[in-house]
C-alpha cells in the first residue's frame, strides 16, 4: 500500500515539475519532454492522455503554443484587460538595444533605469497571467501579484549580472508570485470545504439527537452522544453564526 502512495506522490511531483517547466519555456513543451519526464513511471496511454488533458486544462501548449484568443474570460475579466491593455499602450517602447543599455544600468543600481525596465516588461506580466487564468483567481489579481513581483524584482538584478538573463529572472519571479497565489487560494478553499464539513456534521448529529428527544439539545448532551470535545463544537457553532438550529448553545445551567 506504501508503495502506491509514493508512486502517487512522484507522479504529483512529476506533473508540478512539467507543468513550471513548460511554464519557463513561455508555456510550451514537447510531448517528446512529457513522456520523458514520467519515464520511470511507465503510464499507460490512458494515463498519459490524461496527463496530456491536464496540461491542456492548464493552459499549456503541447507541442503547439497556446492561442489566449480563445480563452474563456468572464465580461468583467474582458473588460478589465482591455482597459489595462489600453493603459499599457500610452508607456514608451524601446529597441532590443535600448533594453539591453536599460538593463546594465538597472543592474548597475540606476533607479530610472529600473523604472524604465518595469515599463519594458508591464506586457509580459498580463502574458503570465494569462496563462494562469481560469485557476480560481481572478485575472486582475493575478496582474496585481505579477506586477509586485516585476517592481521587487528590478531590484534585485545584481544576482543576475548579465543584461540577457534579465528577461528570464524577471519571469521566474512573475511566475513564482502566481502560482503563490493560486496555492494560497487553494489552500483557502481546502480550509472553507473543512470548515463548512465540521458545522454540516454537528448540524447533522444535533439534529438526529434532537428529533429522539423531541427538543433542542445541549452543548453537553451532544458532547456524551458522541463522544466529542466541547471545543469541537463550539467551533461549529462559532463557525455557522449560532445557527445550528437544533443546538441549544447557551451556557444556561
Amino acid at each position: 500500500m506504501g508503495n502506491i502512495g509514493n508512486k502517487e506522490k512522484e507522479f504529483a511531483e512529476i506533473l508540478k515539475l512539467v507543468t513550471r517547466t513548460a511554464r519557463e519555456n513561455k508555456n510550451l513543451i514537447s510531448k517528446e519532454q512529457v513522456k520523458e519526464a514520467f519515464s520511470e513511471l511507465d503510464l499507460d496511454e490512458k494515463q498519459f492522455e490524461m496527463v496530456l488533458e491536464y496540461l491542456k486544462s492548464h493552459k499549456i501548449g503541447v507541442d503547439e503554443e497556446v492561442d489566449f484568443s480563445e480563452e474563456e474570460l468572464t465580461e468583467e475579466e474582458t473588460n478589465y484587460l482591455n482597459d489595462y491593455l489600453e493603459s499599457l499602450s500610452a508607456l514608451p517602447t524601446y529597441s532590443d538595444g535600448e533594453k539591453e543599455a536599460i538593463s546594465m544600468a538597472a543592474i548597475s543600481g540606476d533607479k530610472e533605469a529600473q523604472q524604465k525596465l518595469i515599463h519594458c516588461y508591464l506586457p509580459l506580466v498580463v502574458d503570465v497571467a494569462r496563462m494562469y487564468s481560469e485557476q480560481g483567481v481572478y485575472l486582475e489579481d493575478l496582474i496585481g501579484e505579477g506586477n509586485v513581483a516585476l517592481t521587487k524584482g528590478v531590484t534585485m538584478l545584481d544576482a543576475v549580472g548579465e543584461p540577457a538573463e534579465v528577461e528570464g529572472f524577471l519571469y521566474k519571479m512573475m511566475l513564482d508570485a502566481m502560482e503563490a497565489i493560486i496555492e494560497e487560494n487553494l489552500a483557502e478553499d481546502a480550509g472553507g470545504q473543512k470548515v463548512l464539513k465540521l458545522v454540516q456534521e454537528v448540524a447533522d448529529k444535533a439534529k438526529e439527537l434532537s428529533e429522539d428527544l423531541r427538543r433542542k439539545v445541549t452543548v453537553k448532551e451532544l458532547m456524551e452522544e458522541t463522544g466529542w470535545d466541547e471545543d469541537k463544537i463550539r467551533s461549529a457553532i462559532k463557525f455557522s453564526g449560532d445557527a445550528i438550529e437544533d443546538l441549544d448553545s447557551g451556557e444556561k445551567k
